[in-house]
């Protein structure tokens, strides 16, 4: 790529919402990367103008090419024989904050005529490769890059082209949360004047033995795994890049659920339908910039499930799967049960989802730290209508001679850090003694309420026959 063509590539590259942060480092000849994305406004203000550029770098990764299969729109072969391949990412321009010095393209000669190995060359110029910096050396920052190859057949036989041109749709996947793109492949090169061709695969090579593409279509996630509260707003992202000449013709949004499927959003030039109650998708003018990402508003438990959002064109149609956990935090309450001796405590751990939730006791005395406790018994499993859960663990407390602190602890995975409850048992001698002064200020209590219940049963009786004896005989006779 020359001079002039690189300034061009970035300058295109540039117009996009959002840039990758690199954390580049190297190793094994393989280059891959990891990354965040942020606006392209707050990375402008944060680095200083001499180490805002941009470099195009070849991004390689090791795949897998799948030798049979059906049709495939963006998701991981199935089925079929797969064999070792080399994905080579021609000049994919990043962000160079001086960590790139050093770093080498790639060189075709390095992979022998003989070598089994099919290496695939693709350029980017007609399409943006945002996620190029989460994949630059995964490897040495613990992230694993799951990456295959398989045939991809077209949606419509348009022009003689297509007879002789292949496709292909590659299927990356960063472990970790990482990002995950679906790329579609358009072979290139002479197939008509004597081209060297694969021996295997009947594909046409280029100079170098590469079987030479270009990347015309992409369809990415930044978030193939998201958890978020019962009640919260979730948003979606998907996006996509076309090369010129393609037309955006349709983005459809499905929920796939415990083998039942639903539309969620559907949308087409003439008009976009939610089915989900406050489904949105982004804007008009974003969407044509490249972001069909969904907002689901209100998440109810209802809404988990994997997400698939299909970007179609006039010409191609690949999908990304968005995983979404649906969370709710249990609310914890420690309460005597039992006021008997042994005294018996209960905790109870609420409104919680998914089901996995852990209870543990301990048990501190004074000046002490504390002690696991075992011998918890666990209630029945209860569901609210809502789908949350609810559970008790009860423990007979045994608080000693000097009494001892009892704490539950509640762990699930929508909390940060467990959740814990506590509560003071006094030793049996001060119940003893708490429990005689209960029984007798009750015991006068009661007394009291006697007394006053026999004063106002008797009170007008007596008073009618203190009036019968002062009234006259005739007014008695009256």
């Amino acid at each position: 790529m020359t001079g002039e063509e690189r300034e061009t590539e970035t300058a295109r590259t540039l117009e996009h919402n959002f840039y990758p942060v690199m954390t580049p480092q190297f190793g094994d000849g393989i280059s891959e990367y990891r990354g965040n994305f942020v606006d392209k406004r707050a990375l402008t203000s944060l680095l200083p103008a001499a180490e805002r550029q941009w470099r195009a770098v070849d991004v390689v990764l090791d795949c897998f090419l799948a030798e049979e299969g059906g049709r495939q729109h963006g998701a991981f072969a199935s089925s079929g024989n797969m064999v070792k391949a080399l994905l080579v990412l021609r000049q994919v321009p990043v962000l160079d904050d001086g960590s790139l010095e050093g770093f080498t393209d790639f060189q075709g000669g390095t992979v022998a005529k003989d070598d089994p190995l099919v290496t695939f060359e693709a350029s980017v110029n007609l399409v943006q490769i945002p996620q190029a910096e989460a994949l630059l050396h995964a490897d040495c920052n613990g992230k694993d890059v799951t990456c295959e190859i398989s045939r991809y057949f077209l949606q419509a036989r348009q022009e003689a082209t297509v007879e002789t041109a292949a496709w292909f749709i590659t299927n990356v996947q960063v472990s970790g949360g990482g990002p995950s793109v679906s790329m579609v492949m358009k072979t290139l090169g002479d197939t008509e004047n004597g081209a060297l061709r694969h021996h295997r695969w009947n594909l046409p090579l280029g100079p170098q033995g590469t079987v030479q593409t270009a990347v015309e279509f992409q369809v990415t996630t930044q978030t193939p795994s998201l958890n978020f509260l019962l009640g919260s707003s979730a948003s979606l992202h998907c996006g996509f890049s076309l090369a010129p000449g393609l037309d955006l013709t349709s983005v459809e949004w499905r929920l796939q659920h415990k083998g039942s499927g639903q539309l969620v959003y559907s949308w087409t030039p003439e008009q976009g339908q939610a089915k989900r109650e406050g489904a949105t998708l982004e804007p008009e003018q974003q969407l044509m910039a490249g972001d069909a990402s969904l907002t689901l508003p209100s998440l109810t438990l209802q809404d988990e499930g994997a997400y698939i959002c299909q970007i179609t064109t006039t010409l191609y149609r690949a999908q990304q799967i968005i995983q979404l956990h649906v969370q709710a935090s249990p609310k914890v309450r420690l309460s005597l049960a039992n006021e008997a001796l042994p005294p018996t405590l209960t905790c109870t751990a609420a409104g919680y989802y998914p089901l996995d939730v852990t209870v543990t006791w301990t048990r501190e005395e004074p000046g002490g730290t504390p002690v696991p406790v075992s011998g918890a018994s666990f209630s029945s499993l209860r569901q609210s209508a809502a789908g949350t859960y609810t559970i008790s663990s009860s423990l007979i407390a045994e608080p000693g001679s000097a009494g001892a602190t009892y704490t539950c602890q509640v762990t699930h995975i929508s909390l940060e850090e467990p959740l814990e409850a506590s509560t003071s048992v006094a030793p049996p001698e001060q119940r003893m003694a708490f429990g005689i002064l209960v029984a007798s200020s009750l015991f006068l209590l009661a007394l009291l309420f006697l007394g006053l219940q026999r004063r106002q049963a008797t009170s007008p009786r007596s008073e009618a026959l203190w009036v019968d004896t002062l009234l006259p005989h005739s007014k008695k006779e009256e």
